[in-house]
């Protein structure tokens, strides 16, 4: 399948989505729109929570929280995306910030999975970004089409926070977000008490992409949109 792209332009000041078959669609899209805020748009949290509401498990087995905690949280598949419902550990992996490093974070990794356009690990105190479980027995999110700038629309207490998918992690656990992400969505970001026991759903568009990665307003502009397109083939 085609991905979906989206670059900013400094030179326009409004979203134009533009595709040789599906004008107003984002498949095959270039949009260019200056930075907004991932809870502005069209689509309300309700709206996303009352399509997964039930669960056609695409991944191959369940899920742990954390190690050693029960393995109850599918993969599951919808039109033109995967989602997961889980908790939200805090992840300050990648550029050394005064919120993310050694001393703030004891599990702190100076490097993440997918890098920005400069070729540095992604800032997980500015960039709002999700981790997917590493490829493994149990689902591989390359094969579902969930790939480094996937957008994800990640929904918790009522607010909507578009990220990107810019860590893995290991095979077996799932519910992880960046920093950004959690401040974003009203948790405590403290990567040692911070995030969510559970409450937390992940909605994956498949075959999108966020260009540049870091660019939160590109996330936040073609998530809405993507939004849009998962309630109505949904």
């Amino acid at each position: 399948m085609r991905t979906r792209t989206l670059a900013l332009s400094a030179a326009f000041g409004a979203a134009l989505l533009t595709t040789a078959a599906l004008p107003a669609t984002a498949r095959d899209g270039h949009v260019t729109a200056p930075p907004a805020r991932a809870d502005e748009g069209p689509v309300r949290a309700a709206q996303l929570l009352a399509k997964v509401t039930s669960c056609s498990q695409v991944s191959r087995g369940r899920f742990r929280a954390r190690p050693g905690a029960p393995a109850t949280v599918p993969v599951c598949g919808l039109n033109g995306a995967v989602f997961w419902k889980a908790d939200l550990d805090i992840d300050c992996d990648g550029q050394i910030t005064a919120a993310c490093n050694r001393k703030t974070d004891p599990w702190f990794q100076p490097d993440t999975r997918f890098h920005q356009s400069n070729d540095k690990p992604l800032d997980a105190e500015k960039v709002p970004y999700v981790v997917v479980p590493g490829a493994g027995p149990l689902w591989d999110h390359d094969s579902a089409g969930i790939t480094g700038g996937s957008v994800v629309a990640v929904v918790y207490d009522d607010k909507v926070e578009y990220a990107v998918v810019g860590d893995t992690g290991p095979s077996a656990t799932i519910g992880e977000a960046s920093y950004a992400a959690a401040k974003a969505l009203g948790m405590n970001p403290d990567p040692r008490t911070g995030g969510a026991e559970s409450g937390v759903t992940y909605i994956l568009f498949q075959h999108s992409r966020a260009t540049p990665i870091e660019s939160h307003g590109a996330a936040a502009t073609l998530g809405q949109t993507l939004a849009q397109e998962f309630l109505a083939d949904n």
